[in-house]
């Protein structure tokens, strides 16, 4: 019988914050399927996580790990850095994905919920980055992705929290990018459009259920003004885009923006 093909990524070790629900679910999905194995991150606890983790580590046959950990301290986030170390033995991609968001104009906005952002979609990137590095460097391979947003480019009312971490993010992502142009490691911002999420789900049906329209009107309102195909980004075009970059032909990319929104930016 013939060997299996090699997966691109087999030896590969990656951490996913944000990663038990909507893009990061798809993004760790697409690292497994490429042979990475992968440390899932979230709020909920083991045992609930644990059908998901087992049903991946049993369809792709790499080793699939969870750690449940809170992002806005620091605390928390080295806790989940130290447990991938002890589970996979390192990281060599890192996808910093988690975010909360909060909807209000600043007037109403809680400072409470500007700490949290900031603390999250900001300082726990900052964090993990500080605390994967210096392995990667050693190993003179590494992959970061940062995950940012349309709302990283442009602004919006009511989301003074979300557009001010996910804009902050891109100069985050060049000074990491220019500080290891000497090794193999490189540092990407993705920025995706409208994906269909857990989310945006909750929002789509809200809109059915107020306006007493269809899932295609409710759709097509929801990206009104914003993607000009008048559809949702698919999770997996992300994912297969990162997947992508984490090969050695993106060796010389480094410290990109890159786009993910269905025209959204040339519109």
């Amino acid at each position: 019988m013939p060997a299996a093909p090699a997966k691109a990524l087999g030896e590969r070790r990656a951490l996913i914050t944000g990663s038990t629900a909507g893009l990061g679910q798809a993004i760790a999905a697409g690292l497994a399927e490429a042979g990475c194995s992968v440390m899932l991150h979230g709020l909920e606890t083991a045992e609930t996580v644990e059908p998901q983790r087992e049903a991946l580590a049993r369809r792709t046959g790499v080793q699939v790990a969870y750690h449940k950990a809170d992002l806005s301290t620091a605390a928390g986030v080295q806790s989940l850095v130290a447990a991938a170390g002890a589970e996979l033995g390192g990281v060599d991609i890192l996808i910093n994905n988690a975010v909360v968001r909060h909807f209000a104009s600043i007037i109403d906005f809680p400072p409470e919920q500007w700490d949290l952002a900031l603390a999250v979609n900001l300082s726990a990137i900052f964090h993990a980055v500080r605390l994967v590095l210096p392995q990667m460097r050693a190993r003179n391979f590494g992959r970061i992705f940062n995950i940012t947003s349309v709302y990283g480019m442009r602004g919006t009312p009511g989301r003074v929290g979300y557009v001010t971490t996910k804009s902050a993010i891109l100069g985050f992502t060049r000074a990491v990018a220019l500080e290891n142009l000497d090794v193999d490691v490189t540092c990407h911002s993705l920025c995706p459009g409208s994906v269909l999420t857990p989310g945006t789900e909750s929002r789509v049906e809200e809109l059915m259920a107020d306006r007493g329209i269809d899932r295609g009107a409710a759709e097509r309102l929801f990206l009104e003004g914003k993607q000009p195909g008048g559809t949702f980004v698919s999770p997996q075009s992300v994912s297969d885009l990162l997947v992508f970059l984490c090969g050695p032909i993106a060796r010389d990319m480094t410290g990109a923006m890159l786009p993910v929104e269905g025209g959204w930016l040339a519109s």
